[in-house]
């Protein structure tokens, strides 16, 4: 029978790979990462141990991605492994947050295929750790959303938005209206990371790898 690990590679440096992730990716026959112009971020966090793996970067359309998108690649994916082997699909952050990697696994469960998910650190997680950010304590509620509505914060104590390149002087301007203090972190755990606090700062940048954490003041 044949196997597939969607495998979670943490938010950038190779250091936050976990061991298992390093041993299942050292063992399987195939290697599949979504195709971003013929690179991608978790198949260059692995990439010092990459031995002799085939690698397979699969399509998916810019814009809309439509369920047939998800069908053909887990098509490709059933066709690759070798009967008995194992295969990994990497993801960057974990599998089973915001992952491209939930709706192929849909459809190859369709096809019988036996699947395991190894966990990764999410950007997020890492991103409170670096910017010192509690992202809960006891009693709290915290939201985690890739498209900002202002109403989600009456209910929250803290936030981290994952999508901040759209409407960003709005989404910081809700927040100091609703008493939160925020971090921007962008390009989490690589070279060029950067938390930025001072919003023309923040308002600036247009890098795609970032996100920003919020935290209700203490005077709420």
């Amino acid at each position: 029978m044949k196997k597939l690990y969607g495998v979670g590679t943490g938010p950038g440096d190779k250091e936050f790979l976990t061991l298992k992730a390093v041993a299942i990716i050292q063992n399987a026959k195939v290697l599949f990462a979504p195709n971003n112009k013929g690179k991608n971020m978790a198949l260059d966090t692995i990439e010092d141990f990459i031995k002799e793996q085939k690698v397979i970067l699969i399509d998916f359309p810019m814009g809309k991605v439509t369920k047939e998108d998800y069908i053909n690649a887990a098509r490709i994916i059933n066709k690759e492994i070798p009967d008995g082997e194992t295969g990994a699909f990497l993801t960057i952050g974990d599998p089973m947050i915001y992952s491209t990697f939930i709706y192929i696994m849909k459809e190859l469960e369709k096809l019988n295929m036996d699947i395991e998910i190894v966990p990764g650190i999410p950007s997020f997680v890492a991103g409170a750790a670096k910017s010192k950010t509690p992202l809960t304590v006891k009693g709290d509620n915290f939201l985690l959303c890739d498209e900002f509505k202002e109403e989600l914060l009456g209910e929250v104590d803290s936030i981290c938005i994952l999508k901040t390149l759209k409407d960003k002087e709005e989404l910081l301007n809700s927040l100091e209206k609703k008493n939160f203090d925020y971090r921007y972190i962008k390009r989490c755990t690589l070279e060029d990371e950067q938390i930025i606090a001072d919003k023309d700062e923040i308002l600036k940048d247009k890098d795609y790898i970032s996100f920003i954490i919020g935290r209700r003041g203490a005077n709420d």
